[in-house]
């Protein structure tokens, strides 16, 4: 498992871009970046499940099984991945699973006077890499054109 690391300055307060990253109707819009029609089923308070979700083209929902590890409300976020969704079924403790179980995606917000420097550090096996750095850098760009609207 390796470490990747993103940022970007946005200006916006940090409660806007907190509440803009993490909202139900604007979480969509800027993740759709990863996979059009992605959402999350569930709630960002520590300890809570949380489901992040694909599009539902099959009627078969796929995606991760995930636990808010920590929550500091527009400091930081940390999200621990437990699981799959496939085909509708979570999936805890298959092999494939558990090669990359306890990965972490952290999110920290700082203020740059009256704007917001968002960090994301995240755990990620090979298979993704190359995605990511390619997707992620977007998917912030959105982020930051929503948060400044």
């Amino acid at each position: 498992m390796q470490k990747l690391h993103f940022s970007i300055i946005i200006n916006a307060p940090k409660e806007k871009v907190w509440n803009t990253m993490l909202g139900t109707d604007t979480y969509r819009l800027w993740t759709n970046v990863f996979s059009p029609g992605s959402h999350y089923v569930g709630d960002w308070s520590k300890g809570s499940k949380m489901l992040f979700l694909g599009p539902e083209e099959t009627g078969a929902m796929s995606g991760m099984v995930s636990r808010i590890k920590e929550n500091r409300p527009y400091e930081y976020i940390s999200i621990e991945h437990i699981g799959i969704v496939q085909n509708g079924k979570e999936d805890t403790s298959s092999e494939s699973v558990k090669e990359w179980v306890g990965a972490l995606e952290n999110y920290t917000f700082k203020e740059v006077g009256d704007r917001t420097e968002v960090l994301v550090d995240m755990d990620i096996g090979n298979e993704y890499k190359e995605m990511l750095q390619t997707t992620w850098p977007k998917a912030l760009q959105k982020l930051k054109e929503l948060a400044e609207r």
